[in-house]
């Protein structure tokens, strides 16, 4: 198994709301997301870091004092910081700030409103294209079993098996504690957030489609009798 270092993700952003809502978008996909209101506090935290610099940094073009493209001029000026990747978050029809953005080293743009599963799509595709795969991309094996977390693709034999999404978070919970008997409750709640017994007929009923998609791998997920169910041996 191949580890994957949790990457670190700067929000400067002066509206407390979207700053949060980023921050725990960010969090609840994995990233280490840290917010900041203006770029005093975020050049602040730099200096004191910076042997732990960010791996990227999500900037609003229009903040009061310094905004988001005089931010990016002094990030891109500084030897340490002119690598980091950075998102700008733009106005609706703001495209001469996108323009300038770009212009000035921007990696990619955001324009407000945005969806949490576009902001988290494409701060995944910044870091793949800027960091090298090897070192970002962490793969989870099993015998015959092979899954990449970062493109959620799971693959039998080298054959790519099409999962829903909960098949895959299952599948997921299941291996990232395997050899461990895990209680339904307890996959109920990592997977489906509930441990209401309701759930547990959906349960049974996702682990024999799985079992089904995964064809010679599905026998690694074992049934323990009156507890739930635990992967491998």
């Amino acid at each position: 198994m191949q580890e994957k270092q949790m990457r670190k993700v700067y929000i400067v952003e002066d509206d407390e709301s979207i700053r949060e809502i980023v921050t725990y978008a960010l969090s609840s996909a994995g990233y280490e997301a840290k917010g900041f209101e203006n770029g005093e506090e975020f050049f602040e935290e730099i200096h004191k870091n910076l042997k732990e610099l960010p791996d990227m940094v999500i900037l609003d073009i229009m903040m009061p004092g310094d905004n988001g493209l005089t931010i990016l001029k002094r990030l891109r000026n500084t030897n340490q910081t002119n690598k980091i990747p950075v998102i700008m978050l733009t106005a609706k029809g703001t495209e001469i700030d996108k323009v300038k953005g770009l212009d000035m080293g921007a990696d990619d743009y955001i324009t407000k409103p945005f969806g949490v599963m576009e902001l988290i799509s494409r701060v995944s595709a910044v870091l793949r294209r800027t960091i090298p795969v090897t070192e970002f991309e962490e793969t989870l094996e099993y015998e015959n079993l092979e899954i990449n977390t970062d493109r959620r693709t799971v693959k039998v034999d080298n054959k790519e098996q099409k999962l829903t999404y909960k098949e895959y978070e299952l599948l997921l919970c299941l291996i990232k504690n395997k050899g461990k008997v895990l209680t339904r409750d307890k996959i109920l709640i990592n997977v489906w957030d509930t441990d209401f017994e309701g759930e547990s007929r959906t349960l049974d009923m996702h682990i024999h489609s799985l079992r089904q998609k995964l064809g010679t791998a599905g026998k690694h997920i074992k049934t323990v009798r009156n507890v739930g169910y635990k992967f491998g041996d």
